[in-house]
C-alpha cells in the first residue's frame, strides 16, 4: 500500500528521491504505508529524470529529499520530482527537506552577496510546492522567504531528552557555540530542567568559507559537564574549537548536540580526536559509515517528521508537537 486516506476525498503519496532512501523508509514505516513508486536516473550528460510510477491526480504529495553533497544534485532532483508532481495534477504538493538546502546563505554580509536560501524558497514555489517543511532551520526568518506554508520542525525534544538520560539536570551548562544560537540555547536549558547557560565568542572572516577561531567562554562552565549545542556540524572546525576551549576553561565534560552532521572532511576526523565525550546528530543527512566514529551517536528523526506529516495531512496543529513552541 503505497497511499493513506483520511476520508473519502484525500489521499497521502509519499515520495522519496534517491539522496537519503533510508530515513524516507523509515517515516513511511512510522506512518504504515509504503514510498510511492518513483522513476529517477541520470542522463549520460548528468541530466535527472524523474516520473511518478503511478497516478497521483487529486492526491497530497510528500516529495521527502535530504541534501548532503553533492547537494546541487538532489536539490534539482527534488525540483524536478515536484515539477513532475504538479503535472500529473497531485492535489497538494508539500516538499520534506529535512536539511534546507543553502540555510546558511539567509542575509547579505557584505554588498554583492546572494540570499540563496531565497533563491531555494523561489525554486520550491515556482517548481509547484505549495508547503515546506524542514528541522532546525539555521535562522528562524527563512521561513519568511516561501509564499505559503512553513513547518519549522525541532529535533530539541528528540536530542535534549537523550541527553538528559545520559547526564541528567545536576552540574550541566548549555553552551551555544556563539552569541547568535543562544535563544535557541534558552529552550534546550528549559527542556534539562532550567540549567544555566554559557556562550563561546568567536571570530569569522567572511571571505574565507568553513573558517571560525573560537577564542573564550562566557558563564560559568568550570568543573561542569557542557552541552554544546549548534544547528548543523560542518567541517567540525568551530565546533572542535569551541570544546578546546571549554576545556581549557575547566570544564569536566562536554557533549556535543547537532541537528545536521553534514561532516565534510575532516569533520569525522576531528570530532573523534577533539575530547569530546559524546557527538550527538539526527539522521536529517545520511552518515556514512567511513565517517562514523567510536563516540557518534546518531538518532532518527524519522517519528517527528512522520508525526508533522500526519498533522499536515488531517489538517491538525504541527505546533502541538513542540508543546505551542513552534
Amino acid at each position: 500500500m503505497s497511499e493513506l486516506s483520511h476520508n473519502v476525498d484525500k489521499k497521502m503519496v509519499i515520495t522519496a528521491g534517491r539522496a537519503h532512501p533510508e530515513l524516507a523508509k523509515e517515516v513511511a514505516d512510522c506512518l504504515g504505508t509504503d514510498l510511492a513508486p518513483l522513476s529517477a536516473y541520470d542522463f549520460a550528460n548528468g541530466e535527472i529524470y524523474v516520473r511518478p510510477g503511478e497516478s497521483v491526480r487529486g492526491k497530497d504529495c510528500f516529495v521527502i529529499q535530504s541534501h548532503p553533497a553533492p547537494l546541487n544534485n538532489w536539490l534539482m532532483e527534488q525540483l524536478i520530482t515536484v515539477d513532475a508532481l504538479k503535472r500529473a495534477s497531485a492535489r497538494r504538493i508539500t516538499v520534506v527537506s529535512p536539511f534546507y538546502p543553502y540555510a546558511r546563505q539567509d542575509k547579505k554580509g557584505r554588498g554583492r552577496e546572494p540570499i540563496t536560501a531565497r533563491l531555494v524558497a523561489d525554486l520550491y514555489k515556482t517548481a509547484g510546492a505549495d508547503r515546506i517543511m524542514s528541522v532546525d532551520l539555521h535562522t528562524a526568518q527563512i521561513q519568511g522567504f516561501f509564499d505559503g506554508p512553513v513547518d519549522h520542525l525541532m529535533a530539541i525534544p528528540l536530542l535534549a531528552d537523550y541527553i538528559r538520560g545520559r547526564v541528567g539536570s545536576d552540574n550541566v551548562t548549555v553552551v551555544s557555540p556563539d552569541t547568535g544560537r543562544v535563544r535557541v540555547a534558552e529552550q534546550w536549558a528549559d527542556r534539562l530542567g532550567g540549567v544555566p547557560l554559557a556562550f563561546v565568542h568567536k571570530s569569522r572572516d567572511l571571505t574565507v568559507p568553513n573558517k571560525a577561531e573560537s577564542k573564550t567562554v562566557v558563564g560559568q562552565i568550570e568543573g561542569r559537564t557542557c552541552v554544546l549545542i549548534d544547528d548543523m556540524i560542518d567541517t567540525g572546525g568551530t565546533i572542535a574549537g569551541a570544546v578546546r576551549v571549554l576545556k581549557e576553561a575547566g570544564a569536566k565534560d562536554v557533549i556535543i548536540a547537532a541537528t545536521h552532521a553534514v561532516f565534510s572532511d575532516p569533520a569525522a576526523q576531528r570530532l573523534a580526536e577533539c575530547g569530546a565525550r559524546e557527538v550527538v546528530v539526527t539522521n536529517t543527512l545520511p552518515v556514512p559509515v567511513e565517517k562514523r566514529f567510536d563516540n557518534l551517536t546518531v538518532l532518527s528523526i524519522a517519528p517527528l517528521i512522520a508525526r508533522a506529516m500526519k498533522e499536515v495531512f488531517e489538517d491538525g496543529s504541527v505546533t502541538s508537537l513542540f508543546d505551542g513552541r513552534a
